[in-house]
């Protein structure tokens, strides 16, 4: 595969992960990555103690790796859970605590491209009250990070692995970029192209990144089926990318695959050694 001028980051949250936090970022800096993305670590804090901040915060930069997206809090994830601000009550209440916090910790550390996950249908609620919810939810988060200069991302999930998500085509999560840029007047709001969701859902991606790119402020690629390093599935990531960059987008393509049952770093292959630092 070519890919010579392709900015990659890897994400820590599903590589690496037979390796405490911590020790994470080194990790993927000896494997010769020099960025990465992380989902919210603390599934059961939102607002963590500071010295759990402040030591993932020096594990980044003693590794000499750039953290360049952020989830905010979306429950147990991985897990059960998609995402907490269309949930109402606890849930919801913990996705806006978390948002300044979130914010601050990756600022710190020249981050300002932040995931909010929507969320699964609940019984009890209406799904028109759950879209009330979610778009107040998503204007406030998008308000908080223009004022660090930021981009709130908007990510359709797949239906097949998650049934319960309203989110789950591309379309769907356009619609929902336009409903938050109309809220706030701000224009931050963006989609987060995950190439495997979409896959997964039979979109036809060639058709998505030619309708969907200008509106698309982060990439994310797995192979399918199966989850794996490019190569192990039947997705054309050659096409893929190039066509992504026809279409004018030059952003960060995210690693987000399971490395199977070796160790994360043996799942690169796929991608020489050269390409993998981000210039």
């Amino acid at each position: 595969m070519g890919f010579t001028d392709t900015r990659f980051n890897v994400n820590l949250s599903i590589l690496f992960t037979e390796l405490p936090l911590l020790e994470r970022p080194a990790a993927a800096r000896a494997a010769g990555f020099t960025a990465v993305e992380l989902w919210w670590p603390w599934v059961d804090a939102p607002v963590p103690e500071q010295a759990e901040l402040d030591a993932l915060r020096a594990a980044l930069e003693d590794a000499g790796t750039r953290l360049v997206g952020l989830n905010f809090y979306a429950g147990q994830l991985p897990g059960p859970d998609r995402g907490a601000l269309s949930v109402p009550g606890e849930e919801s209440e913990k996705f806006r605590a978390n948002v300044p916090v979130a914010i601050e910790f990756a600022r710190s550390l020249g981050c300002t491209t932040f995931n909010a996950l929507y969320g699964n249908r609940v019984e009890g609620v209406s799904a028109e009250e759950q879209d009330r919810l979610a778009l107040e939810n998503l204007a406030f988060a998008a308000r908080a990070v223009a004022e660090v200069g930021g981009t709130l991302l908007i990510e359709a999930l797949n239906a097949p692995e998650s049934p319960k998500c309203p989110i789950v085509s591309a379309p769907k999560a356009i619609e929902v970029v336009d409903a938050v840029n109309a809220a706030t007047g701000l224009g931050n709001a963006k989609f987060l192209m995950d190439l495997y969701h979409l896959s997964m859902n039979g979109e036809d991606l060639d058709e998505v990144i030619d309708r969907c790119t200008d509106k698309t402020a982060h990439v994310q690629i797995a192979d399918n089926p199966g989850r794996g390093a490019p190569g192990t599935g039947e997705l054309d990531f050659d096409a893929l990318l190039d066509r992504l960059k026809k279409a004018g987008y030059d952003g960060w393509i995210g690693l987000e695959y399971k490395p199977g049952d070796a160790p994360s770093a043996s799942s690169f292959a796929w991608l020489p050694a050269p390409l993998r630092a981000a210039p």
